[in-house]
């Protein structure tokens, strides 16, 4: 929003001036909006002199240093007040079922405060909760090794919770190694397992994942993709595995696994260790959360198997408007996806940051203009004149 051309804004401060006694004076002279022209009338105008806004224009006034109000600027400041007046209220909830396979190799983990349950001090007042599927292969040996350990090493790491993203990347591997360990202890153990870990600190939400589980964000009403599936047909994923000399076969890596990023899985011949294709290094994604961000879906792969990421979240926003129960929520998901024919382990954890229900989202609906091809009014012609 901004004024006309300089000419005119000088003549009519003029004219105010000059008439400032008159009885008319106390009238507001308009101007019309112009964006291009902003530059030039500051030039022009006095240093003790601002804009007024109104609903038929600007007016000049007096006394208050002159400071431009554009729609760009407003909409920033309205995402700015959106994020600096927003405090998160956690309601977490999950629920696993072990669908058509014959073993549950699927796990999770729900922490409300991460430092408090690992006994460490930190200097924040803010605690940090954490929330994670794993959905093990070969075994639940990993899943169950990873989700047992690799809160606490996070934890442990002394640049916790000020470096988080470097710390997370860093316990993802650590932990990997230490299952490695175990396994060469252990023979029962080998196996491997996909990982997907949300951390809220504040109004930070990080999410770490390797392989293909997945985090869906709802803002309001509208799917934020949180992570990206690790899989064979990726092309990142397919280009990163053959600059290692890996390679995929019938879709899978080496021949072998459906995931291209997992942690385990040590057993399989020429898949981790210097140089293999298999990575337990996680890709992050950090938001500062909204007043519009509303809830996390974090999901093992048998859900995404038949729910679409945006297909979740309109389920789910249903659920919570009609009963607001997060628990019960995640319960409903994986009841629905066994309904639509599921067959793997089906593992829900879900957080949502406000008290209240989804308000109903208003759908915008576009103007389609409707034409038909010249064929088309043919063929219609042709039936008519039959």
């Amino acid at each position: 929003m901004c004024v006309k051309d300089s000419e005119q804004g000088s003549h009519e401060m003029e004219s105010l001036d000059n008439n400032k006694n008159d009885s008319n004076s106390n009238k507001k002279q308009t101007w019309p909006l112009h964006c291009e022209s902003l530059p030039t009338q500051m030039e022009n105008l006095g240093k003790d002199s601002f804009l007024i806004s109104s609903s038929d224009g600007f007016s000049v006034g007096k006394s208050f240093p002159l400071e431009s109000i554009c729609e760009d600027r407003v909409d920033n400041e309205r995402k700015m007040n959106l994020v600096t007046e927003f405090v998160p209220s956690l309601r977490s909830g999950e629920w696993s079922d072990i669908g058509g396979r014959p073993h549950m190799e699927d796990t999770h983990i729900c922490i409300n405060d991460l430092a408090n349950k690992f006994g460490c001090n930190i200097l924040s007042e803010e605690a940090v909760s954490f929330y994670g599927v794993f959905d093990g292969h070969g075994g639940q040996g990993a899943a169950h090794f990873v989700r047992d350990n690799l809160p606490r090493v996070i934890v442990e790491d002394a640049n916790f919770p000020l470096e988080l993203e470097k710390v997370v990347t860093k316990s993802f591997v650590e932990t990997d190694a230490a299952y490695a360990k175990s396994c060469s202890l252990e023979s029962s153990l080998p196996s491997g397992t996909t990982a997907l870990t949300a951390m809220i600190f504040g109004r930070s939400l990080l999410v770490a994942n390797a392989g293909d589980c997945r985090a869906v964000l709802s803002r309001h009403g509208m799917v934020v993709e949180m992570s990206k599936d690790h899989r064979p047909c990726c092309l990142k994923e397919r280009t990163r595995i053959e600059s290692l000399g890996g390679y995929v076969d019938d879709g899978y890596l080496n021949g072998q696994l459906g995931v291209t990023r997992a942690l385990g899985n040590w057993h399989m011949e020429g898949m981790k260790g210097k140089g293999g294709p298999l990575s337990a290094e996680p890709e992050l994604k950090l938001i500062t959360l909204t007043q519009e961000d509303e809830f996390l879906i974090i999901g093992s792969d048998g859900i995404w198997e038949v729910f679409s990421s945006q297909n979740a979240v309109d389920f789910v926003r249903r659920r919570l408007q009609e009963h607001n129960d997060v628990k019960l929520c995640c319960k409903e998901v994986v009841e629905e996806a066994i309904k639509r024919g599921a067959t793997d382990n089906l593992t829900v954890v879900m957080v949502c940051f406000h008290s209240e229900p989804p308000p109903q989202a208003v759908v915008q609906r576009a103007r389609v203009r409707r034409s038909i091809s010249a064929e088309g009014l043919q063929n219609l012609k042709c039936l008519l004149e039959e």
